[in-house]
């Protein structure tokens, strides 16, 4: 019988060291994950973010996470029987296009959507592949640069979201880890959190008995707004995205959202397992940027990136494939296109015709990282990994970070994309981004 799941990268598997949290927090530690998934989410009258005051790092996990040692035996034997295939998931509300618009997931705050339209700016973050297994460190360490980014003398500069990229939980998205690797880092970020689904966030522990995706939509996918049991006593309310693909807009943004499935490689945005609702969606969402002559910047984000320098992670051609298809009929291009799944930065330019498009990789979020090398030696760049001989479009690798962990911090306005990576190891503080890119919007081309 045929599975969805996949190994992730052998960084995972290893003896996790036991972790417990000191007792200072303010959460029901002794509760087991089995009751607290028994507990019916609570509704709120509105949208929550960062706690009423901010609370200091912890050191420890609430919860220990296991071995995946077993877990993961098991799924290379699927693997080497080709058993291993994309898997289904629910369709989501509203349509051939769903929607969520920032104003949605600030509960109706017309006055902080016109302070953005009235500054001609709208400043929000992005990165993937946050989840640790081994402790808060290296999570929190981005955690608190991009809440110390709300710091700012320019209300403008304010980010407004975070966008995650995927795999928010490791390593079967399990609800008894939401707590630790996402509720508890982000307790003093201010602002709403919108994700999609990684990989690791639909994967299914072999035997585990557990549905696909159960606990992502649990905590990003309600109608309404709730607390979940997953947050532990901390006030942030799920969000409330209509699947596990939409269209996501706020002002001088539209973002088009899509689910990669849970193969580590590579992604599946549509096959004969999981069907052509996705395809169908992007050309719905791309018509409709055309049909309204929308200006402003439009982003794809799907958490397998199409492109990857050498890394354990491939690249995922044929979704690109798929999606350029799409993009060709109706005659709408991406400004950018954003992913995780490798645990690094990596920034790409592709040249299509006279457009160039940055693609870029942000997995470095705090899980864990991945080197990159070519042929055992340091990768320099600028590097074209794909020349027009080869067929298509000219690849180059432009910058990449494979030694630390950092975030993306995207500025839009009217006229331009400015995309810049932040290194956490800069400290919570710093400003100057270590790499930085600048799209004109109505030509796509870069400054």
């Amino acid at each position: 019988m045929a599975t969805g799941r996949r190994p992730h990268d052998h960084d995972g598997r290893h003896e996790h060291e036991p972790h417990r949290r000191h007792g200072e927090q303010h959460r029901a530690e002794e509760a087991a994950p089995e009751s607290r998934s028994s507990v019916e989410p609570s509704p709120v009258d509105g949208p929550v973010f960062a706690q009423p005051e901010p609370t200091p790092d912890p050191t420890r996990f609430a919860v220990r996470h296991g071995s995946d040692r077993e877990a993961y035996r098991e799924i290379d034997t699927l693997n080497r029987e080709h058993k291993l295939v994309p898997m289904p998931f629910p369709a989501p509300r509203g349509g051939v296009e769903p929607r969520l618009t920032l104003a949605e997931v600030l509960g109706g705050d017309q006055q902080t959507i016109a302070a953005i339209e009235t500054a001609g700016r709208l400043v929000f973050h992005t990165v993937g592949d946050t989840g640790s297994t081994r402790g808060p460190e290296t999570q929190n360490l981005v955690a608190d640069k991009m809440t110390a980014d709300f710091d700012e003398t320019n209300p403008a500069d304010t980010p407004r979201f975070f966008f995650h990229l995927g795999d928010v939980i490791y390593s079967f998205g399990e609800a008894a880890y939401y707590y630790d690797q996402f509720y508890e880092p982000y307790r003093d970020y201010p602002a709403p959190i919108i994700a999609i689904a990684g990989n690791h966030d639909g994967m299914v522990a072999p035997e585990s008995g557990a549905k696909t995706l159960a606990a992502f939509l649990e905590n990003f996918c309600q109608e309404d707004f709730v607390v979940t049991p997953e947050a532990g006593g901390l006030s942030r309310t799920a969000q409330i995205e209509p699947g596990v693909f939409f269209t996501f807009e706020a002002p001088f943004l539209r973002l088009l959202s899509l689910y990669s499935n849970t193969l580590e490689d590579p992604g599946v945005i549509a096959d004969d397992h999981i069907g052509d609702s996705q395809l169908h969606y992007l050309e719905a969402a791309l018509r409709r940027v055309r049909e309204e002559k929308f200006q402003g910047a439009l982003l794809i984000a799907h958490h397998h990136p199409v492109y990857v320098a050498d890394s354990r992670h491939g690249g995922s051609p044929r979704m690109g494939e798929q999606i350029d298809a799409i993009c060709e009929k109706v005659g709408i291009w991406p400004h950018a296109v954003l992913a995780g799944h490798a645990h690094n930065y990596q920034r790409f330019t592709r040249r299509h015709g006279r457009m160039e498009i940055p693609y870029l990789i942000a997995g470095n979020g705090g899980h864990g990282l991945a080197r990159l090398s070519r042929r055992g030696s340091v990768l320099r760049t600028p590097s074209v990994i794909k020349t027009a001989k080869d067929g298509g479009d000219e690849v180059t690798l432009e910058n990449y970070d494979d030694r630390g962990y950092g975030y993306l911090r995207m500025i839009v306005t009217s006229e331009r994309l400015r995309i810049e990576y932040h290194p956490a190891s800069d400290g919570p503080f710093a400003k100057t981004p270590d790499d930085f890119v600048t799209v004109v919007l109505a030509s796509r081309t870069l400054v």
